[in-house]
């Protein structure tokens, strides 16, 4: 067949439902991901959920009383407990407040790492990966020594004598909170940091000297550009920072004095392996998860009807 405008055996063939196909083909590329974390989290969550609607006491694990079938009784219990609400809102208030300080704390390095020159940009790099590296519960018990009443250099440059900082319920949810922060910073400021760079410099420079500040710059300019970044590193600091668990019980031994500074992770397991309440624990850790899967589809959306307004 001549060429021409028509189709020849040497032209490529159309792609015929290439619509669909263009629809399906992220699917495929994320398939052996989703095989991977399904086996990983699936099961697990179908025990956890399964587990919550029977009575499983320690008799129940060695098999001294047989399993009862409770429905939705271990609910019920958690959600008449006074205690369970009073921990719901302490953990909502700090996780927020760690989720609010860790982006707060990670964009400011994140920017002032585009600002300053090679040597020290790569020691705060080196030392932040350090951080970020560090095990949690290394990181709690250096963080307890530090604030040591009595042996810890925090009390003896501030001049607070043996002033207890594990004692106060504040004072130790903002121990904790330092530390929190101190391991996940990392994580947003090299997320960040990696943003900020892909972002064309043309941009900055019209934004400069049209007279914008280094704060309108952010707002206004690398903030909108890096939502989606941004989106990620939120969410993600939402999961870690609602479900911290070694932070509080390493340096609160627990929960803190008469569970002041308990959190629902904590709290759960307490009523697990503390008190051998499995289906009581287990009933709790289904509630940790439908919350955060509520936040996460609501800030999604919010961010999608933004973006849609813009």
């Amino acid at each position: 067949m001549r060429e021409g405008r028509g189709w020849s055996r040497s032209s490529p063939r159309p792609w015929v439902g290439g619509g669909s196909r263009r629809q399906q083909a992220p699917w495929l590329y994320l398939a052996p991901a989703l095989v991977v974390l399904g086996s990983l989290l699936v099961y697990p969550i179908y025990q956890l959920g399964l587990i919550s609607l029977f009575k499983y006491t320690q008799a129940q694990v060695s098999g001294g009383e047989p399993t009862t079938f409770e429905g939705f009784g271990n609910y019920a219990e958690v959600f008449s407990d006074d205690q369970f609400w009073q921990v719901l809102l302490a953990t909502v208030v700090f996780a927020a407040a760690c989720v609010v300080s860790t982006l707060a704390v990670g964009c400011a390095l994140a920017v002032l790492l585009t600002r300053v020159r090679a040597v020290p940009r790569l020691a705060l790099m080196l030392a932040a990966l350090g951080a970020w590296a560090t095990p949690a519960v290394t990181g709690s018990t250096v963080w307890l020594f530090l604030f040591d009443a009595d042996f810890g250099p925090v009390n003896r440059v501030l001049g607070l004598g043996d002033h207890s900082w594990t004692y106060g319920r504040f004072s130790a949810f903002f121990l904790v909170l330092l530390e929190v922060v101190w391991c996940s910073f990392p994580f947003v400021m090299v997320t960040v940091y990696a943003g900020i760079r892909a972002v064309p410099g043309e941009v900055l420079e019209a934004a400069a000297l049209d007279g914008a500040s280094h704060w309108r710059i952010w707002r206004s300019v690398l903030a909108p550009m890096l939502r989606p970044i941004l989106v990620v590193v939120t969410i993600q600091s939402v999961i870690w920072d609602f479900k911290v668990f070694t932070q509080i019980y390493v340096m609160t031994n627990g929960g803190g004095i008469a569970g002041q500074n308990l959190v629902l992770n904590v709290y759960a397991y307490q009523q697990a392996f503390a008190s051998s309440q499995y289906g009581l624990g287990a009933a709790i850790g289904v509630v940790m998860l439908l919350i955060l899967l509520a936040v996460t589809l609501g800030y999604l959306r919010l961010l999608r009807r933004q973006g849609e307004e813009l």
